[in-house]
């Protein structure tokens, strides 16, 4: 593969976003900042986090008129579902959707929302997503 996704999402207050995926996802902070922040799993960057204002390399990211998330889902494919909504519910994560068997999808997903609104979606593996072989 040569493509490795890396969503921003813009929030109020990155170090309060940054807990919150960490303990929800599992993850690492791999920058940390009042301004910015990325999150890894393993090394790999599975979301990169902003303020809203941006910086002085990007200008604003947001405006601050527009509520963020309006059609937006940020999907997370997990290997151990149920860890990660134990996680959830460690946080009080807000839940949109319990825990459900997607039909077309094939596995489990729960829906949820984060401090600053955005959809989060928790599923676990896909049948549809090559991968390979697992070491013993």
């Amino acid at each position: 593969m040569s493509v490795w996704p890396q969503p921003l999402l813009v929030v109020a207050d990155v170090p309060a976003s940054s807990r919150w995926y960490q303990q929800l996802l599992g993850a690492a902070s791999n920058h940390g900042g009042d301004e910015y922040d990325q999150l890894v799993v393993g090394e790999e960057i599975v979301l990169q986090l902003h303020t809203r204002d941006g910086d002085a390399a990007h200008g604003p990211l947001a405006d601050p008129e527009v509520a963020v998330g309006n059609g937006v889902a940020v999907w997370f494919e997990l290997a151990d579902l149920d860890a990660a909504l134990g996680r959830a519910a460690g946080i009080g994560a807000s839940i949109e959707r319990p825990v459900h068997v997607n039909p077309l999808a094939h596995h489990r997903e729960a829906w949820l929302r984060d401090p600053d609104g955005y959809r989060v979606v928790l599923a676990g593996e896909s049948e549809f997503r090559p991968r390979p072989p697992r070491r013993p």
